[in-house]
């Protein structure tokens, strides 16, 4: 089973900048998507970014133009590149594994969380 462990959150003022990595466990992660979610308490987890292990990216349509998502297959690592951020992107980033088809994207594996707070 996968072991994913994001890192890289923290407390940045509005219009800041932060870089959200995650470290996959295992063999064979290129050959998967990787997704970023996000999700605020009492609100449904979100699906912020996917990156297809061929293909384009795809963005929630709140991030588009602010957050690129990019992957290191040789590092076994993902990562969120966050800029403009806003205090609304302040939430707990989980980061996934899954597969992208007609059905869309489908994790199935997580991560812990890592806390993102936009704030002044």
């Amino acid at each position: 089973q996968v072991r994913l462990v994001e890192s890289g959150g923290g407390l940045v003022q509005p219009g800041g900048s932060l870089r959200l990595s995650c470290a996959a466990s295992g063999s064979l992660f290129s050959i998967f998507s990787m997704g970023w979610h996000r999700q605020v308490l009492g609100k449904q987890r979100e699906l912020v970014a996917v990156i297809p292990s061929s293909g384009s990216t795809k963005y929630a349509d709140s991030v588009k133009g602010r957050f690129t998502i990019s992957r290191d297959n040789g590092k076994n690592t993902a990562y969120l590149q966050m800029n403009n951020l806003k205090p609304e992107d302040t939430a707990v980033y989980y980061c996934s594994r899954g597969s992208s088809g007609s059905a869309g994207y489908i994790p199935d594996s997580w991560g812990q969380g890592t806390q993102v707070t936009v704030s002044s």
